[in-house]
């Protein structure tokens, strides 16, 4: 086994057990706070503050790692997580939205520091020469990582039907405690430390590609979240009036299902891997969510144009996710790769937050059907932008 695949695992095993630990915590928020009878749109902006420190963290967090290298700022974001857990595990009487919104906030710092060091640590590990490896490890990386946040979906249901929901974040953080310790001693001490020590203007992104390629991803992460974070989960418990374990149990049987199809991206797409299949795939992704929001309103059984939707919506949005996961990593710079990844994992975060908040606002106002038809034409804005992308053909891998 080479020092490389030696710390592909190391990067890769932490990011997993983070993943583990933030899908699980999401589902028991949204869960929990809806028994307390919280409305859709509150529950929302209990997250706004994950996602707004989201953009700020990949943003310096790339600067950061730049500089600290990628170890530090991993072996930080799961330290943050354990912290955010902690802060959960208070009385019910001081779970007041104010401190939620703060444990959510170091949340959200933890999970972009985590994201943007194991991305960027893979563009270091494999040679510029050989697209196809990095492609291949991109996929298998980032599809894997969402196969356990489905995991983490259902984990979180369970965990708060059994546990209740101090017992769920103290167990995760006791166990996420052990991963960090491990990772202190097994990670690699210079592993994306930049050369030359960047300056702070250089956490704005001067690359055409990469910028066009962030505001292609701030659209399509949108138009994932803007009705699958809050508006499908309410929508789930109150509509079909599934219990807690059958809302977090579906989606998490979705997310997993991304996350294999998310890994065979490479197969799917084949050789080609930049713009024309950025650009066709996302047209795909465009039509699902209209098509769902169509068959809402004709005497189809909704049980089955929501299974069904969701079911394509996940497959076609698992390859596009692939695609611009792999091109980020291709079309950053070696040294101070952290820089362009959090620049665009920022846009990705800033897609996430406008997602939520349009996600709890729309549906409260105006129902599922209008959160799918804003998501079609997210995905639409994203499929324009793909079309500024230069192409990109992989090698073999």
């Amino acid at each position: 086994m080479t020092a490389a695949i030696r710390q592909y695992l190391v990067i890769t095993g932490n990011y997993w057990a983070f993943t583990l630990t933030d899908g699980a915590l999401r589902m028991l928020v949204v869960l929990h706070f809806h028994q307390l009878g919280y409305a859709p749109l509150d529950i929302a902006l209990l997250f706004v503050f994950y996602e707004f420190f989201g953009v700020v963290t990949n943003l310096v967090g790339g600067y950061l790692g730049a500089r600290m290298g990628l170890n530090r700022t991993m072996n930080l974001g799961l330290l943050l997580q354990i912290v955010a857990l902690a802060m959960l595990a208070v009385p019910a009487a001081a779970l007041t939205v104010p401190w939620v919104m703060a444990a959510q906030a170091l949340s959200g710092i933890a999970k972009d520091l985590n994201k943007m060091s194991a991305k960027s640590g893979i563009k270091l590990l494999v040679p510029d020469t050989e697209q196809g490896k990095l492609y291949k490890w991109v996929a298998v990386l980032t599809g894997s990582k969402n196969t356990l946040k489905g995991v983490g979906f259902f984990l979180g249901g369970v965990l708060l039907m059994t546990a209740g929901f101090k017992g769920a974040v103290i167990t995760m953080a006791a166990a996420l405690t052990l991963i960090w310790l491990s990772s202190l001693f097994l990670l690699k001490r210079e592993i994306g430390k930049s050369k030359a020590k960047p300056k702070f203007t250089d956490m704005l992104s001067k690359s055409r590609p990469i910028n066009i390629l962030s505001a292609a991803r701030l659209f399509l992460f949108g138009a994932r979240d803007v009705w699958f974070v809050v508006a499908l989960p309410v929508y789930l418990h109150t509509v079909f009036g599934w219990d807690f374990w059958q809302v977090g149990g579906f989606m998490a049987c979705w997310i997993i299902g991304y996350g294999v199809i998310q890994t065979q991206a490479p197969r799917i797409t084949g050789d080609l891997s930049g713009k024309t299949p950025a650009i066709l795939w996302a047209w795909a992704l465009a039509v699902v969510p209209a098509a769902i929001a169509i068959g809402l309103a004709t005497p189809i059984p909704p049980q089955l144009t929501v299974v069904i939707g969701l079911l394509l919506f996940g497959g076609l949005f698992a390859v596009n996710s692939s695609l611009h996961s792999y091109l980020i990593v291709s079309y950053a710079r070696s040294d101070g790769v952290s820089l362009d990844v959090g620049f665009y994992y920022m846009s990705n975060a800033a897609g996430r937050l406008l997602g939520t908040l349009l996600s709890g606002w729309i549906y409260q106002t105006f129902g599922l059907e209008a959160c799918l038809w804003t998501s079609s034409a997210m995905v639409a804005v994203a499929a324009l932008f793909a079309t500024g992308l230069p192409e990109r053909h992989s090698t073999p891998a």
